[in-house]
């Protein structure tokens, strides 16, 4: 699983012309699903972008979560993000989850995201979407979560 988390001031979805959502201050994800993940990806990848200290306190210092920060969270599902290019000059996805997939464990960082007390808005899974942005900073951040080999021992993500 991999996100890509942009510091903004404010970010949008439109789809068909039609704003589905919008949010202020906070943070644009975009979540890449691979097939291998699942739910411990999931939950991690969610503890992650809620506890991860990128917002700037009274001092300017990087030092705050989106949650300390009253920051909301825009999460996007972008299969792209799971892009081979290692050959040719046609991108393979064939390392993205299956939609059906991909569209429960984007719904469950959305959820475990919200259990962290987060404000979330959330695009339309598999949806041509247009996404507006004001970044921050700038402040681009990547994460990546493999599959562990063995979930069952898979912690959420270190305090």
């Amino acid at each position: 699983m991999q996100a890509v988390l942009q510091r903004v001031k404010r970010a949008s979805i439109q789809v068909d012309g039609d704003q589905v959502a919008s949010i202020g201050p906070g943070l644009l994800v975009l979540l890449g699903v691979a097939s291998k993940d699942g739910s411990a990806e999931a939950h991690y990848i969610a503890a992650r972008i809620s506890r991860l200290r990128i917002f700037d306190d009274g001092s300017g210092r990087m030092n705050l979560s989106v949650k300390e920060a009253g920051g909301s969270v825009l999460l996007v599902s972008q299969f792209t993000l799971l892009a081979d290019t290692r050959r040719g000059n046609r991108p393979s996805f064939t390392g993205a989850a299956a939609p059906s997939v991909a569209e429960k464990l984007y719904l469950d960082v959305a959820a475990a995201l919200k259990s962290e007390g987060l404000e979330v808005r959330t695009g339309v899974f598999g949806a041509r979407m247009q996404v507006e942005l004001v970044g921050d900073g700038p402040v681009t951040i990547l994460l990546r979560k493999d599959p562990d080999p063995d979930s069952r021992n898979l912690a959420a993500a270190p305090k």
